[in-house]
C-alpha cells in the first residue's frame, strides 16, 4: 500500500472592516493612498518599508503595463496580524510611523482557523467602505480517484462535463449566456445615450452576478468529482482567444469567463484534495470520440462522415479530453468503465 501524497491548498478569505475610528480611516487611506502614488512612480512618498518591497515586486511582474486604476494595499504575512481568538476578528494593518500598526475590526464569509497558513493579504476601497483578501494554504491529502470527470468549455455551454461512472452529459451556462447578452444589450443602448457613469454601474452589477453564477457551477461540478471519487480534467486554455472566428464569435468569446471558472473548480478541488490535471486541447473539438477521424462541427453538433456518427459538439469535446487522461487514470492503478 502506498504512503498517502499531500498538496499544498490555497484560497483566498474575504472578509469587510467594521466601523471606523476618525484617526483609523485617516490612517489607512493615507497609507492606501501613498501605495497607489508609489506605484505610479512617486517614491519618496511616506509607506511602510515592507509595503514597498511589495509594490517593487509587484511592479517587475506588470512590466511597466500599469493600469489607470486603485489597486489593493498589499500586506506581506509576515507583518500583518490576525487574531482569531475572538469574533469580530482583529486585524492589525502595518502603516507608516505607527508602531503596531492599525487596528481594525474584520468579520470574514468564513471562520480562519489555527490549522490554516496566513500567507499575503490585500485591502481594498469600495466606495466608503474597507474589505480584505487573506490567502490562506493548508495542506491535504490527495485523494486516489477511481473515476475521471472530464470540462469541456465553450461559447453555448461554458461548462460540459462528462463522468466516466455515468454517460449522461451534464450542461452547465445557460443562465450565465443569458445574463450575458442582457447586459450587453442594456450597455449598447447606453452608450448611444452617452451614460458612461451609468455603464460603469452596469458593469460592477454584471460582474457580481456573474460571479456568483460562476461559484455555483464550480461548487455542482466539484460536488459530483467528490461524491464519485473522480479526479478532475481540463482543457488547458492557453490559446484559447488567439482564433479569430468572426465579430460576433469573438465578442462572444471574449465575453465568457473561462479563466475565472477554471481557476475556481481548480481552488476547490484542490482545497478538498481532489486531482485536478490540465490537458492539451488541440484536435478534442474537431476529432470524433469514436473513431478518430477528422468531423464536423455546425453549430452546438458534431457529425463524422467516416462513421456517420452525431453528438453534442461539446460531449464530444469531453470525452476527447477524458480519453487524454487515462494515462494518469493508469498510473493509479485504476479501472474506468467508459461511458
Amino acid at each position: 500500500m502506498s504512503s498517502p501524497r499531500y498538496i499544498i491548498a490555497r484560497k483566498t478569505i474575504k472578509g469587510k472592516i467594521l466601523e471606523l475610528s476618525e484617526k483609523e480611516r485617516d490612517l489607512l487611506e493615507r497609507e492606501y493612498e501613498n501605495f497607489q502614488r508609489y506605484l505610479r512612480g512617486e517614491k519618496s512618498v511616506p509607506l511602510y518599508s515592507a509595503t514597498q518591497q511589495v509594490a517593487d515586486r509587484f511592479l517587475k511582474r506588470l512590466n511597466g503595463k500599469l493600469k489607470e486604476k486603485e489597486y489593493p494595499l498589499m500586506l506581506r504575512n509576515d507583518k500583518y496580524r490576525i487574531d482569531i481568538k475572538q469574533y469580530p476578528y482583529v486585524f492589525k494593518i502595518p502603516v507608516y510611523g505607527v508602531w503596531g500598526g492599525v487596528k481594525v475590526l474584520i468579520t470574514t464569509h468564513e471562520p480562519i482557523t489555527s490549522d490554516l497558513k496566513l500567507k499575503e493579504a490585500k485591502v481594498i476601497r469600495k466606495g466608503d467602505e474597507w474589505f480584505v483578501q487573506i490567502c490562506v494554504e493548508k495542506e491535504v491529502e490527495e485523494r486516489t480517484p477511481k473515476n475521471i470527470l472530464a470540462i469541456d468549455m465553450g461559447i453555448r455551454w461554458i461548462a460540459v462535463t462528462v463522468n466516466s461512472s455515468n454517460p449522461v452529459p451534464r450542461f452547465y451556462g445557460r443562465e450565465l449566456r443569458k445574463v450575458r447578452g442582457h447586459f450587453f444589450y442594456l450597455r449598447r443602448s447606453l452608450a448611444v445615450k452617452r451614460a458612461y457613469n451609468a455603464i460603469k454601474k452596469l458593469g460592477d452589477k454584471e460582474q457580481r452576478i456573474v460571479s456568483d453564477i460562476l461559484h455555483k457551477i464550480s461548487r455542482r461540478i466539484v460536488n459530483e468529482a467528490l461524491e464519485t471519487d473522480a479526479m478532475i480534467v481540463m482543457g488547458d486554455l492557453k490559446g484559447i482567444k488567439e482564433e479569430d472566428r468572426g465579430k460576433v464569435f469573438n465578442r462572444k468569446l471574449n465575453g465568457f469567463p473561462y479563466y475565472k471558472l477554471s481557476g475556481l473548480i481548480e481552488y476547490k478541488a484542490r482545497w478538498l484534495g481532489i486531482k485536478v490535471v490540465k490537458v492539451n486541447e488541440r484536435g478534442t473539438s474537431k476529432l470524433c470520440h469514436r473513431c478518430g477521424s477528422v468531423g464536423i462541427r455546425k453549430g452546438s453538433m458534431f457529425k463524422c462522415e467516416a462513421c456517420n456518427y452525431t453528438c453534442n459538439a461539446d460531449y464530444n469535446g469531453a470525452i476527447n479530453i477524458m480519453k487524454q487522461a487515462t494515462r494518469y487514470m493508469r498510473i493509479a492503478g485504476a479501472s474506468l468503465a467508459w461511458p
